[in-house]
């Protein structure tokens, strides 16, 4: 696989997922009133031209970079997390089907869309969470970015399936657009397909009702990570998700997480 240069349009990719049922008038209508489409791009990566494998599974993780993981003294567990993820994948025999992207709760992206020889792990030097918690805009653009390339491969006519995971350890605080009942729509839209997976990790702050939160952006309860504050939970609620990936990777289908 190599990168091209070709660029897809994605108004014209959310159009296509209109017009084949896969995005319903309020969720385009939604990502409409913004401009994300910067941000999106940004994520795409790969081009389908350039993968040769005849289905793919897109697995894509947010990070929370806000500066209470590091407070916390989380920032370690989180980066031992997502590194397990990407390694158990890459040592699995579906690995040449698989995509992973990865972007920080904050905006920036770790790397686009690539094959697992070229995703990039969390390390002290590119994860430094000191940042804020915009919640629900990157959930809307994390989200959107999902559907734009799993859109990408359908017009192409390469089945796509995608398991995407959110982490946070507290509430929205700095959102500027996205509202969570925009993020369900979305979300709805996604599960109807029956071919995408969106699970949510809240880790323990003492306050946050997670599952409250979650419910509200409209992931399903089977779908909602809850560790504890400690190193050792949000390894495990990290590999609860990677055994996830791991199943649909292999082609099963898998209607709630695993119990950690």
């Amino acid at each position: 696989m190599s990168n091209s240069t070709n660029t897809p349009d994605i108004n014209r990719l959310f159009q296509n997922a209109h017009d084949d049922g896969m995005l319903s008038t309020g969720s385009l209508q939604a990502l409409d009133l913004v401009d994300i489409g910067t941000q999106i791009q940004a994520g795409l990566g790969v081009s389908v031209d350039d993968v040769s494998a005849g289905e793919v599974l897109l697995v894509t993780m947010m990070p929370d970079d806000s500066g209470s993981i590091r407070y916390a003294g989380n920032a370690g567990a989180v980066r031992d997390g997502h590194n397990m993820v990407l390694a158990a994948l890459a040592a699995s025999q579906q690995r040449d089907q698989i995509l992973a992207h990865t972007r920080f709760l904050n905006g920036s992206v770790l790397f686009p869309y690539a094959p697992l020889s070229a995703a990039v792990p969390l390390s002290a030097g590119n994860y430094d969470p000191r940042h804020g918690t915009p919640l629900y805009d990157q959930t809307m653009i994390l989200l959107a970015t999902v559907l734009a390339k799993a859109q990408e491969f359908a017009d192409n006519g390469v089945p796509a399936r995608t398991v995407t995971l959110i982490i946070t350890d507290g509430a929205d605080q700095h959102s500027t657009f996205a509202r969570p009942q925009q993020i369900a729509l979305l979300v709805d839209d996604l599960l109807r397909a029956e071919q995408h997976i969106v699970a949510a990790m809240g880790v323990d702050d003492g306050d946050t009702d997670f599952r409250q939160v979650f419910r509200e952006m409209g992931i399903r309860d089977e779908w909602i990570l809850t560790p504890g504050s400690s190193a050792g939970e949000i390894r495990r609620a990290f590999q609860v998700f990677s055994q996830s990936a791991m199943h649909v990777a292999q082609g099963g289908q898998v209607l709630s997480l695993p119990s950690p």
